[in-house]
């Protein structure tokens, strides 16, 4: 890529060097002129042709000033006459362009707005604009206050997450969900609870979000856990319990998981039931892929038949070395 660019500019340079040697340096400007006049006539006939296309008059007005403009401007740079119009064309597209650059920098704001301050909007009614010009000025609290005066929740969290007021954040994805019933709402509070350093909030989004993302109970229990609160983790654990057991009726591989919460909450008799349920299905599987083998020996570990597992371990080594062997020939 790099060579492709460093040839590009050469050989540019090398046909401008060659217009400068024979024919003077004002032709090189004249051609110079000439591509890019041309260039932005090609540009605006096509979104001028789309404008009208898409019947959006307005815009199809605005477009045809500047794409005459530009023709006209061709035209002269290619025949190089009337340098002083071509110039003030110049002038007018480079002040069309700053124009252009200071409207879409605030392209919500009306021409008057646009020289009024913030706090002035705001007295006036005009949160829409106001919040703008909070957001330009880096007050993003204040931007977050506009959004609620606008009824937009999810702009203010975003802005009180932008001014580092997570405690505001969550509460406004609280509200969200209160409004929405979307349970991803509680997910995004749980996070900023987190950020906020109020973990009991936390863990409280999270259990109501795990009571329809069963997934996330395992989480709920570690939490509690974390924090003390032990016979809430218990529940969190028994549902997390519950919701694994379903899952391993489905799918094998999860009798590991109800092995290890069952030995949590004490119940060894069930935990082994489960772990040797996890065996049977890590057999299986080391039937068609060898890497399973680690499993079942750590599975009989867990079980503590070392008998076992010591034969599983030489079987897994085995699997490995051949591995490597297929590896290294290729």
């Amino acid at each position: 890529m790099k060579a492709c660019i460093t040839g590009f500019i050469v050989v540019v340079l090398a046909i401008a060097g060659m217009i400068v040697w024979k024919f003077g340096f004002w032709m090189l400007i004249r051609v110079i002129l000439s591509l890019v006049f041309l260039g932005i006539t090609l540009m605006l006939v096509f979104f001028l042709a789309l404008t009208a296309y898409a019947k959006s008059w307005k815009y199809t007005l605005y477009l045809l000033i500047p794409a005459v403009l530009s023709g006209y401007a061709t035209y002269l740079c290619i025949t190089w006459q009337k340098l002083e119009i071509i110039g003030g064309i110049i002038v007018l597209f480079a002040l069309g362009l700053i124009g252009f650059v200071w409207y879409i920098s605030e392209p919500d704001l009306g021409l008057i707005d646009r020289f009024k301050g913030a706090e002035k909007l705001e007295r006036e009614g005009k949160y829409k604009a106001a919040v703008r010009k909070y957001e330009k000025a880096g007050d993003y609290k204040k931007a977050a206050e506009m959004y609620l005066k606008l009824g937009w929740l999810e702009s203010a969290a975003w802005a009180y997450e932008k001014a580092g007021d997570y405690k505001k954040a969550a509460e406004m994805h609280e509200k969200l969900y209160e409004k929405e019933n979307d349970a991803y709402y509680l997910k995004e509070a749980h996070e900023f609870w987190k950020k906020a350093g109020n973990m009991e909030r936390a863990v409280e989004c999270l259990e109501k979000y795990a009571e329809e993302e069963p997934w996330f109970w395992e989480d709920v229990a570690k939490m509690y856990e974390e924090i003390g609160y032990h016979d809430k983790a218990r529940d969190a654990w028994r549902k997390a319990l519950e919701y694994y057991i379903n899952e391993a009726k489905e799918e094998g591989v999860f009798w590991e998981d109800v092995g290890k919460i069952y030995k949590k909450l004490g119940d060894e008799a069930k935990a082994k039931e489960a772990y040797r349920k996890f065996l049977k299905y890590c057999i299986k599987e080391a039937e068609e892929d060898g890497m399973w083998w680690k499993h079942v020996a750590e599975t009989y570990e867990i079980l503590g038949d070392k008998e076992k597992a010591e034969e599983t371990w030489k079987k897994y080594e085995n699997y490995r070395r051949k591995l490597e062997i297929v590896k290294a020939s290729d």
